[in-house]
């Protein structure tokens, strides 16, 4: 008798387990969405002719934007180009210019192991410093140029339409 009970509460749980979370049912009723018929409305000609107008613009005023935005990332990956182009350039110049100033100071320093008197070494420490200073003048105007070249490279375009500016920038 307590397999037949067993059994016949097995069967109800498996009927009520029809979810597919594994969940039991508990015979709650299924609701679907209401169907509604609509009457089929004819469109007036005007209204249609209206719509696809306003369809044919949208589409012609998607494929304008579309152009822009395309020629606006082309002239900003050209300025990245050139930008890091010029930063390139640039690093090159200091990195230069750091190995030139590093050998002056060896020379400085050697030169000065040769010093015998206070007058000999006021001397050297002049000449070097008027030295040190006419590079470092030579040096920042090199760099400064080659700022401006980028800076003009970057600004030579004319980003309303795309076209380079016919005059350079000074």
């Amino acid at each position: 008798m307590t397999e037949a009970t067993t059994n016949a509460n097995k069967a109800k749980t498996a009927k009520r387990t029809a979810s597919p979370f594994g969940m039991p049912d508990y015979g709650m009723p299924k609701l679907g969405m209401p169907k509604f018929d609509l009457p089929n409305m004819e469109m007036p000609e005007a209204f249609r002719g209206m719509a696809e107008k306003g369809v044919a613009q949208a589409k012609d005023n998607y494929q304008k934007i579309q152009a822009a935005a395309e020629e606006a990332t082309d002239l900003l990956k050209s300025a990245y180009a050139t930008a890091a182009k010029g930063t390139t350039d640039y690093n090159r110049k200091v990195i230069e210019i750091a190995g030139t100033n590093a050998q002056a100071a060896l020379d400085y320093a050697y030169e000065l192991l040769g010093v015998k008197s206070p007058s000999e070494f006021i001397d050297l420490s002049t000449a070097h410093a008027r030295k040190q200073f006419e590079a470092m003048t030579a040096q920042t105007k090199e760099l400064t140029e080659l700022a401006q070249k980028v800076t003009t490279e970057i600004a030579a375009k004319d980003w309303r339409h795309g076209d380079t500016k016919s005059h350079k920038v000074a």
